[in-house]
């Protein structure tokens, strides 16, 4: 079954970086897109970045949200099945549970994490 495990979160201060990871298996990792969401207290989970599945046909691009834009940075390692989410110049609103995901190109059901914590403060 698909399984997805982040790790690298923490408490940084404002300013600082944090890398993202999410170990995949259960489903062939470089035909599906994958993507890191975010949700922060009170707040609904919204997409963060995500890049396409690694085949010529893929119809999608990498995207990030606009609020994290120029500072965050996905890459995928299809040998490795992992997918890593780079943070630079984090701020306070970044502060939230951050989940990788996926879903099956053929259905709708989206899987996601156990989701990893990110606390900045100083």
């Amino acid at each position: 079954q698909v399984q997805l495990v982040e790790s690298g979160g923490g408490l940084v201060q404002p300013g600082g970086s944090l890398r993202l990871s999410c170990a995949a298996s259960g489903f062939t990792f470089s035909t599906h897109a994958m993507s890191w969401y975010r949700q922060a207290p009170g707040k609904e989970r919204e997409l963060v970045a995500s890049t396409p599945a690694s085949i010529p046909s893929a119809r999608s691009t990498t995207n990030y949200a606009d609020s994290v834009k120029g500072r965050f940075t996905i890459s995928r390692d299809n040998a490795k099945n992992t997918v890593e989410l780079r943070m630079n110049s984090l701020q306070p609103e970044d502060t939230a549970v951050y989940f990788c995901s996926t879903r099956h190109p053929w259905a709708s059901q989206r899987y996601w994490g156990q989701g990893t914590q990110v606390t900045v403060s100083s």
